[in-house]
């Protein structure tokens, strides 16, 4: 295999550690506070604007914003807009989107299952540093 071959390859799968690569960016948007967030809510159904925004406590309108026009970007998610006054506007997650967001929520559960215990760890290294 020649080496133009294998760095195609290398391109077409994505490198995370080589500081270029695209698959950085991906990485962000999936794993990102809202990201995260919303590809597990949307894994429900079709959700509008208002309902993301509502569901998820604490983020802004802008945030959310960008935060679909990312997913929406990389293909995990869909965009609807309906020519009504005013203009109403759904997200669905596509089948990429599905995939992924599979995995973020066994992420976000192991998170939920052990929290206690990070928690405690935390606390812990927290009051070491104050000695």
């Amino acid at each position: 295999m020649s080496d133009s071959i294998v760095n195609r390859i290398q391109r077409r799968r994505g490198d995370l550690f080589a500081e270029a690569c695209p698959s950085r960016s991906v990485l962000e948007h999936v794993t990102s506070r809202w990201g995260s967030l919303v590809l597990i809510l949307l894994r429900d159904g079709t959700k509008r604007f208002s309902e993301i925004r509502r569901e998820i406590g604490g983020v802004s309108e802008k945030m959310l914003a960008q935060t679909l026009q990312a997913l929406e970007g990389d293909g995990f998610l869909t965009r609807k807009v309906y020519p009504t006054v005013p203009p109403r506007v759904e997200y669905t997650l596509t089948p990429l989107g599905h995939d992924v967001s599979e995995h973020v929520l066994v992420l976000a559960l192991w998170v939920e299952k052990n929290l206690g215990e990070v928690m405690k760890r935390r606390e812990s290294h927290a009051a070491s540093r104050k000695n």
